[in-house]
């Protein structure tokens, strides 16, 4: 099987966090056309993605695509017989090489004592009897006698684990050598087949859009449930409110919106990470961590969208039957412990953030900076091109796994976060104010 060695650049995983949700929220705002009909492009992206599985042509409709399943299936089986047959090698070239150490270590042991043993018979018949030199030269002569037989039991051992690995770990090499021939031909066919249909597709779809059948008309249950969907996607909005407060109230709901498309960067990384280590045998270094990393990021920006939309988790019994002023009376009276939850999180993220700069590195104008022994006016005119383009420049705190990610920006994402926290938390209640008063 072919080798996948990608490693993400850093550059690649922020741009990509800031691109997608914009193409991707771009294309979820489009007008929906009239009529349900299959696109070429979604259809060359399902085959970029999942063509080695046929999902490109199960998307059309097309029966074809079960053929790709079982050839998909045989590239894990072989795969998955070649892990155990590596892991039979590896176990077989051990007992070798440990026997082989064995015998080399024992013969020279057995030789030497074997040579020096007539020696010590005849120091044992030579000494006097009853003598300290007589007790000393038996027990020579014993050590010797278990030295030389405990050694050719040892060699015995060797020759017969020697006589049993080779073989096993031949034929494992012949057994991981059919497997991965098996792997690697069905791959090639399964590539031949998705280039094949990279031709083909343009006509597959116009095939599958002429044989679409008329668009029935709703019943009034799914008229219903798709009226109940339109109501539920605008919901967001109604959440705005009017005045000051509603910019922050925007902000939150963008802020949240734009993140929320993070989840279908998970799903592609994570299938990515699944095809890359099972189909390809080359599992990545950074793919989970990129990704827990993102879910931080994310649960700390959509903080203040949950709170906007009341999505968070609360125990309402008593709460959701008052009336609006009362519940602004609540609201204001438990405001408080938010306040202290948000203000700390975003002064001990501030904090986090400036120790994760500080760390030496070698960009060491923004570390110094950020240890407060050179000034921002100092740190503005240093800086050159070279602070941005040298590849040898580490900015900050960065993690200790091989991808070596920069881990301040998520520090400052943290502040970001605790920052709109505490907006959020002044729009609510200027509002509760609001409806106290009786002006909403």
């Amino acid at each position: 099987m072919p080798q996948l060695d990608f490693t993400l650049p850093h550059w690649a995983y922020w741009v990509g966090l800031i691109v997608f949700p914009v193409v991707a929220a771009s294309l979820a705002k489009r007008p929906k056309p009239a009529e349900r009909r299959y696109s070429l492009v979604l259809g060359y992206f399902i085959l970029v993605t999942g063509g080695i599985l046929g999902l490109h042509r199960l998307y059309l409709k097309n029966l074809l695509g079960l053929i790709y399943i079982p050839v998909f299936v045989c590239i894990l089986f072989a795969n998955a017989q070649s892990q155990d047959a590596r892991s039979v090698v590896s176990d077989m070239a051990n007992l070798v090489r440990q026997s082989e150490r064995t015998l080399e270590r024992e013969t020279e042991r057995v030789k030497a004592a074997e040579a020096d043993l007539p020696g010590m018979q005849q120091a044992l018949a030579d000494a006097e009897e009853g003598s300290l030199g007589q007790r000393r030269a038996q027990r020579d002569v014993r050590r010797a006698e278990q030295r030389i037989a405990q050694g050719r039991e040892r060699i015995a051992e060797a020759d017969t684990t020697l006589q049993t690995a080779r073989p096993a770990a031949d034929d494992a090499r012949k057994t991981l050598a059919l497997w991965g021939s098996v792997a690697k031909y069905a791959f090639w066919l399964l590539l031949a087949g998705v280039l094949i249909d990279a031709v083909l597709l343009p006509g597959l779809v116009r095939k599958a859009n002429a044989n679409l059948p008329p668009e029935r008309e709703l019943s009034e249950a799914e008229r219903k449930l798709r009226e109940l969907e339109e109501a539920e996607r605008k919901d967001d909005a109604s959440h705005v409110s009017a005045g000051w407060t509603g910019w922050i109230d925007r902000l939150s709901l963008f802020c949240g919106e734009f993140v929320s498309y993070w989840a279908v960067i998970a799903v592609i990384v994570y299938y990515f990470e699944v095809m890359s280590r099972y189909v390809f045998g080359s599992p990545t270094n950074w793919a989970h961590e990129a990704m827990y990393l993102m879910f931080g990021m994310q649960y700390l920006i959509a903080g203040a969208y949950a709170m906007l939309t009341e999505s968070h988790v609360r125990v309402d019994v008593f709460y959701a039957p008052l009336s609006r002023r009362r519940k602004a009376v609540v609201d204001l009276l438990t405001s408080v412990f938010f306040f202290i939850f948000a203000g700390t999180l975003l002064v001990t993220s501030w904090i986090f953030a400036f120790d994760a700069i500080a760390v030496p590195s070698g960009n060491s104008l923004v570390s110094d900076w950020a240890r407060g022994q050179v000034g921002l006016g100092e740190v503005l005119s240093s800086w050159t091109l070279g602070q941005w383009t040298d590849p040898n420049i580490r900015w900050g705190e960065i993690s200790f796994n091989e991808w070596e990610v920069p881990l301040w920006p998520m520090k400052w994402v943290m502040v970001l976060g605790g920052l709109l926290l505490v907006l959020q938390g002044i729009s609510k209640f200027a509002q509760d104010i609001r409806a106290l008063m009786g002006r909403a």
